[in-house]
């Protein structure tokens, strides 16, 4: 018999699939010395408890102890025989490998009979069909357990029935699933994994033609009196993208982000807040809202884009702003907000953002940065440093960095710092308000020369995520919608009836 091989020549591909072949070899050992009845028993033992037969099965795979959204997941689609579900899990959290192993576990005891993959592409499919192939001729256990699992004549890559009477065919999108029986089982799981791309989210037109094809060639291969299972894998990585469509149809949506809404790993086990930190380090926030927080974000909804320039001489102001945001954090953790001080002048109409610091410190770091900028400023004009101190934060302004500066000031020399009392309104109305028609008018200017400056960097790519959601993290524009605010207060109190754009009348404070 010809067998149809992986479709990529790729030497190195086919030799991890080789090497995966190896390690189930390896890893599915059995027991020869077991009788005939004690197998029995330990199968229906296993049977009865589908962790125990996906960790017995699957060594390769199941090396965590799984969470609670994966074992409500598993009961969900066992017990309901007729069942639509979508699953935007995070990167990490096994969306493909637990499937799999649900797959196979149904395929074996016979609850199904005709299994389509679909993906959006059919190398893709193939890809992600080849582990249950590999596994139905590798797995030891199973074969010992189930019986020869390969059907001669019936058995290649993308479309194979198992010895045990389960069809499997793997089809990319917009491929015709018509006419797909296995003898007189209509497909009864369809199983559908990473069929969003960002090219096609960013068409519309794209988007609606594949889900045409969903809807109208793919769901309907599933008998309207028989029993189906239908499930989607995959991350929320447009707006409007097929799983965001399918969440409008399934009888239940399963949304698990890397962290949960305690800022906790949602799967620690496997997981640490250590790994994450690090994997969230070296990516940028539009990638991490997107990959790990099933948050897809548009650069551009507010700020299009920012003006750098060239900043005049520091006595050319009248005077300067350091505005803080302590943020409630005491970690150089990632999952809590930013801490944030800019250092914020007008001159000649423009608003300058000279330097400054956002990022994840201690309050003891926090602190040492009003020390830095009076370094960097010296005595070229006068700096007003203020901290944000809504009712919420006042206690821990009095009980913590009251007495921070202090000890601070012994060692560094005296900081004058004025809490902002401000009740503020609505974060994104203020940011978009005071700050959108600065910067469209270009008279927002962010220092050209701090443009190399990791934290001018991160403040940059918070403008540019600003959006109405504001989901993703937005401590550094609201950090500068604070030091313009006070700025043209100080200014209305300088010359009298002169207002800024973005300036507010009445209520306003004296330093």
């Amino acid at each position: 018999m010809t067998r149809k091989r992986l479709k990529s020549d790729d030497k190195f591909a086919l030799t991890d699939w080789e090497g995966f072949r190896k390690d189930m070899m390896e890893l599915s050992l059995i027991d020869n010395n077991e009788s005939h009845a004690d197998q029995l028993k330990r199968v229906a033992r296993l049977e009865a408890d589908t962790e125990a037969w996906f960790a017995f099965y699957f060594p390769t795979y199941y090396k965590s102890k799984p969470a609670k959204f994966h074992t409500r997941a598993t009961k969900r689609l066992f017990e309901n025989r007729r069942w639509y579900e979508v699953r935007a899990w995070s990167r990490e959290l096994a969306k493909s490998a637990r499937s799999m192993m649900e797959v196979v576990y149904l395929a074996m005891t016979g609850k199904i009979k005709n299994v389509l993959l679909i993906s959006n592409s059919q190398d893709n499919a193939e890809r992600l069909l080849m582990p249950v192939m590999i596994i139905c001729e590798s797995n030891k256990r199973l074969i010992n357990d189930y019986g020869l699992q390969e059907k001669p004549g019936n058995w290649e890559v993308g479309e194979f029935v198992t010895l045990s009477g389960c069809a499997f065919r793997a089809l990319g999108a917009g491929q015709s699933p018509r006419g797909t029986r296995n003898e007189s089982f209509r497909p009864d799981f369809i199983w559908v994994d990473d069929i969003d791309t960002d090219e096609e989210c960013r068409n519309p037109d794209r988007i609606n033609k594949k889900w045409d094809w969903i809807e109208q060639a793919l769901i309907p291969t599933v008998s309207v009196s028989g029993n189906y299972r239908i499930l989607f894998n995959g991350n929320i990585i447009a707006r409007d993208c097929c799983i965001t469509r399918a969440f409008k149809k399934a009888d239940h949506v399963d949304v698990i982000n890397i962290r949960d809404k305690n800022g906790k790993s949602a799967w620690p086990e496997k997981n640490s807040e250590q790994d994450i930190d690090k994997i969230l380090s070296m990516i940028s926030t539009a990638s991490a809202q997107k990959e790990y927080f099933n948050n897809p974000l548009s650069e551009g909804d507010v700020f299009k884009e920012l003006t750098w320039g060239k900043v005049p001489p520091l006595n050319k102001f009248r005077f300067l702003i350091a505005y803080g945001d302590p943020a409630p954090s005491n970690s150089t953790n990632g999952k809590g907000s930013y801490k944030s001080i800019f250092l914020v002048g007008n001159c000649d109409g423009k608003y300058y953002v000279i330097t400054g610091y956002l990022d994840h410190v201690t309050n003891d770091e926090y602190v040492n940065w009003y020390f830095y900028l009076k370094d960097f400023t010296g005595d070229k004009t006068v700096v007003y440093n203020l901290i944000e101190n809504n009712k919420l934060q006042d206690p821990f302004y009095g009980q913590v960095f009251i007495p921070l500066f202090a000890t601070k000031g012994k060692e560094k020399g005296f900081v004058g710092i004025i809490p902002d009392t401000r009740a503020k309104p609505d974060k994104f109305s203020r940011i978009e308000g005071n700050l959108e028609p600065l910067n469209r008018l270009g008279k927002l200017v962010f220092n050209e020369a701090e443009k190399a400056n990791p934290h001018m960097k991160r403040l940059e790519e918070q403008f540019l995520l600003v959006s109405a959601q504001l989901k993703a993290p937005a401590d550094g524009p609201d950090c500068i919608e604070g030091a313009v605010w006070i700025i043209n207060q100080k200014m209305a109190q300088l010359e009298p009836g002169s207002y800024t754009i973005g300036a507010k009348k009445g209520n306003s404070k004296r330093f």
